[in-house]
């Protein structure tokens, strides 16, 4: 199979519709050029009139990535990436799952399902595989290897697009259960980060028997009062402790300043045809998921390397561009019906990763309070957002440290 899009299957196999598929990406030549095309067709606006990025993001930093994209990118390295794994595609409530597995050469492997985010796709991973899979490799012990499962969510990459409503986090929870299972996993664990937090959290709540626990690096930890206060400005606790005054004025900030593209997205995503037909248009919305994320994206596009390469970022945005899924994948949003940021009644084991320049970094006051069998909290100096990305080995050593206590 050679399709761009998830939506073909052979024709000897239509019948079953458990069936896993062999998948391949091969983008043809001349999508890319017609996207190279778009980038250098852009209608620009007049830059800012701040000297820093409080109206959004800045002109400078988009000319220089568009400029990279339209000439330097190269997008068949990302394809030799994902041509180098194990794609397939199955079907789960009348639609095309793509995912990634990658089975580890260790005996007792623990199987494990990881889960992206937005604005991301299974680019986020790629850095993670051979840490997780191949340990030994990496100086860690066999013991601790996987089998790793990386799905992409409803409307991304390469699987299918909902044409009905209904594929909310909870849902996607479910078909990762039965993802797993119908691979043969009878005991696996879940990891995720944004909405693949989000998804991990929900499958820990509905606590089906084969899963053992979860991990997070955006952990759903803060008491609903304090969600409550800090959206409305209050001042926080004065009994907070350092960890707990940093972290509610992480989600102050959060609310103020980094809600826009959520609400939009929540409450009118087909609105955003503007990103599915721009490139840039499409790149500069996916940038201005955070300010900490942002700064260190715009570094990276001014020459600094820290991180998320260039090539990361854009790896990222063209995946979105070439299947089509700006759209689909805003409307995970508008389905969500599930809090964000407080805890889902989670009760099997969970270990957490607090990353700094995470939207807020979990303290482990509230980890501990949200997770009644919390079996590991590694608070770390370094790192966002996008852990899996930006921060593989450290997230990698979390996820082998957070699960070693349920093989």
């Amino acid at each position: 199979m050679t399709p761009t899009s998830a939506t073909q299957e052979r024709p000897e196999q239509a019948t079953d519709k458990n069936a896993i598929r062999p998948f391949q990406v091969n983008v043809p030549e001349a999508e890319l050029t017609e996207l190279r095309r778009r980038i250098n067709a852009t209608k620009w606006p007049e830059r800012e009139t701040v000297a820093d990025a409080s109206q959004g993001v800045q002109l400078a930093t988009m000319q220089q990535l568009a400029r990279y994209w339209a000439t330097d990118y190269d997008w068949r390295k990302c394809e030799a990436k994902l041509k180098a794994l194990p794609n397939f595609i199955t079907e789960i409530d009348g639609l095309d799952i793509h995912f990634i597995h990658v089975r580890s050469k260790h005996d007792n492997a623990l199987p494990l399902i990881v889960t992206h985010g937005w604005p991301g796709s299974v680019v986020e991973q790629l850095k993670i595989i051979d840490p997780l899979t191949n340990p030994t490799a990496h100086g860690e012990s066999a013991s601790d290897a996987f089998h790793l499962v990386i799905p992409s969510i409803p409307g991304y990459g390469f699987s299918g697009k909902p044409t009905t409503t209904g594929w909310g986090p909870v849902h996607i929870a479910r078909a990762w259960v039965v993802l797993m299972k119908r691979l043969g996993y009878t005991k696996f664990v879940a990891q995720g980060g944004d909405w693949g937090a989000l998804i991990t959290d929900a499958m820990g709540a509905l606590a089906p028997p084969e899963l053992l626990g979860i991990h997070t690096n955006l952990p759903f930890t803060v008491p609903p009062d304090i969600a409550r206060a800090a959206q409305a400005g209050d001042p926080a606790p004065s009994d907070f402790s350092a960890d707990e005054r940093r972290a509610y004025g992480q989600l102050e900030f959060f609310y103020k300043h980094g809600l826009a593209y959520a609400i939009q997205m929540g409450n009118r995503p087909q609105t955003l045809y503007a990103i599915a037909d721009s490139p840039v248009g499409l790149a500069a919305w996916f940038l201005d998921h955070d300010a900490r994320s942002y700064e260190m994206i715009a570094r990276a596009f001014d020459g600094q390397r820290e991180g998320l390469t260039r090539d990361d970022v854009l790896d990222n945005v063209t995946l979105t561009w070439l299947t089509n899924t700006a759209i689909s994948g805003a409307r995970i949003y508008w389905e969500n019906k599930l809090p964000f940021f407080v805890p889902q009644n989670t009760n099997i084991p969970v270990a957490v990763s607090a990353f700094p320049d995470e939207l807020y970094q979990a303290p482990r006051s509230w980890a501990e309070r949200a997770y009644p069998k919390l079996i590991y909290y590694k608070k770390h100096d370094k790192g966002g957002h996008f852990a899996a990305w930006e921060q593989p080995q450290l997230l990698s050593g979390d996820v082998r440290a957070g699960f070693r206590p349920l093989r």
